[in-house]
This record gives C-alpha cells, structure tokens and sequence, in this order.
C-alpha cells in the first residue's frame, strides 16, 4: 500500500529521479534514493516543511543537481518505475531509512552535512538523517 499518494505520472517522475541521480549505485542505491525522496514528503520539517508532493519534493530548488541536466528528462524506463513504486510503497533500506540528505562527497563522507550527523555509506553516497529532537516525525512516518 502506497505511504505517499501517487499517480501514474508521478511514478515516472521519481523513476527518472532514481535513474538520473543514482544509476551507478544500482539497484539497491536507486531505491536508497527513492527512500530520501518519500522522507522528504512524509516529514514536514526541516527544509522540507510543507513538501507533500512528489513534483514538489523533485523540484524543489536546489534539492536534486539531476533536474537541471538532459538526462533527467529522458522518458522513464519500466526497471526505474518498478524502484520508484518500492519506494512509494514503503520499501526502506538503512541507511536512508531515516534520511533526508544523502550526496557523493570526492573523499571520506564528512560527520556531518547542513548540521545533520552522518548514518552511513552505500557505494559513493554519504547519507545522513536529522536527530529526533530537530525532525521526530521522520521516525513516525511508518
């Protein structure tokens, strides 16, 4: 059952989401992705107050470099579209479990990032949630 309303356009564009900004990750790191972008939706706090939507958690400003190249606006294949119902569906993987942030760093993953401490690593990605006492509700959401 779907944590986050969805419809089938909103499907393709977190598929091309998943696909743009962690294709070299593969699988497991795409649906990782997929798990920042649905915690976005369902925590309302931080910078992410107000953020109920997939197109408003995709076009955020500054929140996915992705949107600004091409190959984000290529049409969504089916493997992505699969990832992106997981993540629609609840599907949650540590360490974005509890994400709101994750990035690729050139080096070592750094403690913390925008004040937020640092969960894990998967491949090239840092990942990194909020304390319960700044964003409880992101521990509340399923």
């Amino acid at each position: 059952m779907a944590v986050v309303k969805a419809r089938e356009a909103d499907i393709d564009l977190l598929a091309r989401l998943l696909r743009a900004e962690g294709e070299g990750e593969g699988t497991q790191g795409m649906l990782m992705i997929g798990n920042v972008g649905i915690n976005r939706i369902r925590a309302d706090c931080s910078d992410f107050k107000g953020i109920r939507t997939i197109p408003q958690m995709i076009y955020q400003p500054h929140a996915f470099e992705a949107v600004i190249h091409g190959y984000f606006y290529q049409r969504a294949r089916e493997a992505e579209k699969t990832l992106a119902r997981k993540s629609i569906n609840g599907h949650r993987l540590w360490p974005s479990k509890y994400s709101l942030w994750y990035f690729r760093p050139q080096g070592d993953c750094p403690s913390k990032w925008y004040n937020q401490p640092f969960v894990g690593r998967y491949k090239l990605h840092c990942f990194y949630e909020p304390t319960g006492t700044e964003c409880e509700n992101v521990y509340n959401t399923y």
